[in-house]
Formats: structure tokens, C-alpha cells, sequence
């Protein structure tokens, strides 16, 4: 049951071109896709990954389902705001745990709501930071706030959001800064946190 699984909550985009170039300058779009595809390879058959559904994320995330041929009911929760309903992925058809949250007159405040629901909602083992821009740098605040002894880990070597929280956050794991050989990073990061060890 999905509810006996661990829940590790994934927070990742590729920054688009017209946004703050403080995240495009550093962003490295093939390390953060290595990085969610490695992520998902590793998390998913012991773990339920929890994310919100960023168009450039849940492809990636399919993909590694469909090959590992996990139920993804149980390994897998996405969350989508209403507000975006016109911006969903095709590929959003494909899971069936989507939390779908309600659209607010505006963009932020729909944004919030969609936190609250899937951040502070939910029990965490760990969380992660790939790339991103401003949302990421939002969700890793409030996560921080909500689960102050859970394991946060920005992936600075894809850049962006993440390598600005590496970096003004005083982390000292030079893994997650210099190493792009993520599926044994992450065996590494996660494998006791999902054992139990």
C-alpha cells in the first residue's frame, strides 16, 4: 500500500529562457534531466516520489515508470493546481494519483495553496533539489520550515535554483556540488534513508 511506502519529496524544473538569468546563467538542462530520470530510477521501486508536477519533470518521471513496470498508483503522488488546468502535460493522464488543487483568483496564491497541500501536508524521509528557479527556491523554504530535521539535498551540480541554495545554505557535501554520476550519488544519499539504516 502506498501508505506504508516512504515519501520523498522531488522539487525540479528546467529554467525557461525569459525567466531571471541568475538560474539560465548556471543551469545545466542535461545534468538535471540525468538527475530526475537517476532520481526516479532509484527512488521509485523502494519509495513514493512526490512532486508538482512541472511540465518538464513528469515525462521524465513516465518514462522511468513505464520501464520499471511499478504500479503507479503506489509510487508516485502528483500535484497539480487548477489554475494551470490549460498548461497540463499529456503525460498527467498517464498517473492516476494526482492531488489536483483549487485555482485562487491568482497565480500566487494558487501556488501557495498547492505548497501547503503537498509540503506541509505530507510525511517526508528526505527531499531533493534539482535545477529550478524561484518555485524551487520557495518550496526548499517551506520545507525547510515544515520538516526541520528531515534530510534536504540540492543537487548544485544542475544549477540554477539548486546550486543557489547549495551555495547560500552553507552545505558541505561536495558530492552533491562536483558529482555528476548521479545514479550511485543517489544510492549513495538515499539508500539508507529508505532501508531504515
Amino acid at each position: 500500500m502506498a501508505s506504508e511506502l516512504k515519501k520523498i519529496f522531488l522539487s525540479a524544473s528546467i529554467p525557461l529562457s525569459d525567466r531571471d538569468f541568475k538560474y539560465i546563467d548556471t543551469a545545466d538542462n542535461t545534468a538535471i534531466r540525468d538527475a530526475v530520470v537517476a532520481l526516479a530510477r532509484i527512488v521509485l521501486p523502494k519509495a513514493q516520489l512526490v512532486w508538482g508536477g512541472h511540465p518538464s519533470i513528469t515525462p521524465l518521471i513516465r518514462a522511468v515508470l513505464q520501464k520499471q513496470n511499478l504500479s503507479v498508483k503506489e509510487h508516485v503522488k502528483l500535484y497539480q493546481s487548477n489554475f494551470f488546468a490549460k498548461l497540463f502535460p499529456p503525460e498527467n493522464t498517464y498517473f492516476e494519483e494526482i492531488i489536483r488543487t483549487d485555482a485562487l483568483p491568482d497565480r500566487t496564491a494558487s501556488l501557495a495553496l498547492l505548497r501547503k497541500k503537498m509540503i506541509v501536508e505530507n510525511s517526508f524521509c528526505a527531499a531533493i533539489f534539482i535545477g529550478g528557479m524561484e518555485g524551487v527556491e520557495e518550496e526548499y523554504r517551506l520545507f525547510r520550515a515544515s520538516h526541520p530535521h528531515t534530510p534536504v539535498f540540492p543537487i548544485a551540480s544542475s544549477g540554477a535554483a539548486s546550486k543557489i541554495l547549495y551555495t547560500e545554505n552553507q552545505f558541505e557535501d561536495e558530492r552533491l556540488l562536483t558529482n555528476f554520476c548521479y545514479l550511485p550519488l543517489f544510492d549513495e544519499l538515499f539508500g539508507g534513508i529508505l532501508s531504515g539504516e
